[in-house]
Order: structure tokens, then sequence, then C-alpha cells
């Protein structure tokens, strides 16, 4: 859908992953209801008749994804592109060949730069024997330009203690509330984000929002500052709402114009919105898989360093780490140092 006139330039379903727009390679957003864990930190209960290694069908609400005792992501390679992760809910046990670990969730966002290449694991350690653990994280692939994609891995923890949340208040009392991951409104700046990522340049106006309206509530989403500036909005959860002059329902994406203000108004529950924005590369994309270069030739020279280098290696027992269940959440970085919460 299209019009010259309204603020909404196209709507869109949300596949899985979400489509999105340069700088941005896509979202994918992962909800599973899963239940107690046991004292490996997987699930209590049977795994039986699950395809393990590829368990990706959602049955019973849940999936082990590439798990086989926890659920999650074992040792895999990226190279070329920065994976945000934002968890709602859960924890993640990451691990990586650069030798960083963590435990992280609970509002907590990682930014990593796979740069010139890393492998790590993200594992979903159910930490809860007691009750369910519910896991909703937001992953969002940030591309690099090509002067970054040979840039050294980076691992970055944006804590949920130091990452902004600005709570609005219509005419009507109705909050609107915008947790800040990238980028900066009125006087809230987002934490850092790595040295070498398109988002740390003061000209690219790349901003992650996450917008939680109540039930009625009305918001004036602000102009972006750059001329050059694209913008969606991810309506993912919650009931329907009005952008601009349109209503969207659940499970679609906006590609909105951000020169002008827009208002957002909510519905009859509660919604959740995920606003992804910033001025565009502009450079030729080739893609496979984890590998994200700028032509064919590129993705063969990172399928033959893979090969050849392991992209340092790996420094882990296993290819799919847990930390220990009282870890706790902490950040190991490559030079020995611990940050804990």
């Amino acid at each position: 859908m299209t019009s010259t006139s309204s603020p909404v330039l196209q709507i869109f379903e949300l596949g899985s992953p979400w489509q999105t727009i340069d700088p941005f390679l896509f979202v994918a957003h992962h909800v599973d209801a899963y239940p107690a864990g046991n004292a490996d930190l997987g699930p209590d209960a049977s795994l039986d008749g699950r395809p393990l290694g590829q368990d990706f069908g959602n049955p019973s609400g849940w999936n082990m994804y590439h798990g086989t005792t926890v659920p999650g992501f074992p040792g895999h390679p990226h190279r070329g592109f920065e994976t945000v992760t934002f968890v709602r809910s859960g924890f993640i046990d990451h691990s990586d060949s650069v030798g960083a670990s963590a435990r992280f969730g609970g509002g907590d966002t990682q930014w990593l730069t796979a740069g010139h290449g890393v492998v790590h694991s993200e594992m979903f350690p159910l930490l809860n024997q007691e009750g369910d653990n519910p896991l909703e994280l937001i992953q969002i692939w940030l591309n690099l330009p090509a002067e970054s994609k040979t840039a050294d891995p980076h691992f970055s923890m944006l804590w949920n203690e130091n990452t902004p949340t600005l709570t609005f208040t219509d005419h009507a009392d109705r909050t609107v509330s915008v947790r800040v991951l990238a980028g900066m409104l009125d006087d809230a700046t987002a934490p850092a984000p790595p040295p070498h990522s398109w988002a740390s340049r003061s000209d690219t106006d790349v901003a992650i929002w996450n917008i939680d309206l109540s039930a009625g509530a009305q918001w004036t989403l602000p102009p972006a500052a750059g001329s050059e500036t694209q913008r969606v909005l991810y309506v993912y959860n919650g009931s329907p709402v009005t952008i601009g002059d349109q209503q969207v329902t659940s499970g679609h994406g906006v590609v909105v114009d951000s020169s002008a203000p827009i208002t957002l108004g909510g519905g009859n529950d509660t919604t959740q919105i995920l606003m992804l924005q910033g001025r565009p590369i502009g450079e030729p994309v080739a893609q496979y898989g984890p590998f994200v270069l700028n032509d064919e030739a590129g993705i063969q020279q990172a399928f033959d360093d893979y090969r050849r280098t392991g992209f340092g290696g790996w420094p882990w027992k296993s290819n799919d780490p847990v930390h220990a269940a009282d870890a706790g959440r902490f950040a190991k970085y490559p030079d020995g140092s611990v940050e804990k919460r």
C-alpha cells in the first residue's frame, strides 16, 4: 500500500524473519513459552519426536532450535555485519571465538560487531526449575560499510540498568514508554555502540527504540534528524494501533516518512512497537547465510577464511556451552575484565 500524501509509505506483513531496509538487514523475533528447567538447564520435558538440531516447528509453544540439550544456537560464524540482541524476557548465554562470554537478559542488549569474522554461541538456559521460563528476544542485523567489514570483532553489553527509558503522558494521563537502545530521544542518549558500527557515526542517524503504548495512549513520534533517514515501525504485539492516518494490526511493519512527526494511537489494550531508522549505507549487499559482504568474491573469501582459520578457533569445551546455573548476569571481555549485574 502506498500513498503520496500520507506519512505511511508502505504496510507489509511480518514474515520470519522480518524484512527491513538499509542499513538494516533483517529482524528475528523469538517467543518461546519454555517449561521448567532441569539440572542441565534444558527443558524438564520430553524431547521425543523433535528433530533435534533443527527444531523450529514450535510444538507446545517452544523450540529447541539447533540445541540438543539446552535450546539455542550453538557455535556458528558471522562476518561483515552486526547483531543487536534485545532480550525482553529470559536469558542468553553467550560464548565466542575471541574469548568473550556473558549471561544477559531481562531488558539487556548485546551488540556484537562480527567484522572480519567471529564465531559465537547463543544458548537459552532455563534457570527456573520450579516454574516456566518464558523467552522473548529481538535480534537485529545491522550492516557494516565496506571499510568496516574487516574490522576486529567487538563485543559490547548494553545493560538494562544503563539503557534509558522515557515515559510520556498524554492529555488523558495514558502513558507511553520508549526504551532507547540506540540513538537519542529528547535528552536521553543510548549507551555508545561499538566503535566500527554504522551507528557510531554522527551523520547516520541510526536509532533503535522499543515503544510500549498503553491502552488508548497517544504519542507523537518526532521527525528524524537526517534528511536521508529511513524509518520502519514494527507492530509486533498487542492491540491494533493508528499510525498517522492508518490503522495497523499486530504482525505488520510500516515504512513511514521520517521527515515529519507522526502520531501513534493505542488501541483497546497495550501494544509493542519496534522502531528502526538510519541513513542507508547505499552499497551492494551479497549475503550467504551468516556472511554479508559486498560481492560474491567476498562471500567466497569468507568461506575460505573460515575453513582455514575458524575465525580465531573455539576456546570452549563444547559447541554449545552454558554457564553455571548461579552465574547471574555478567560479561567477561576478551581482555579478561568482568562486569557483574
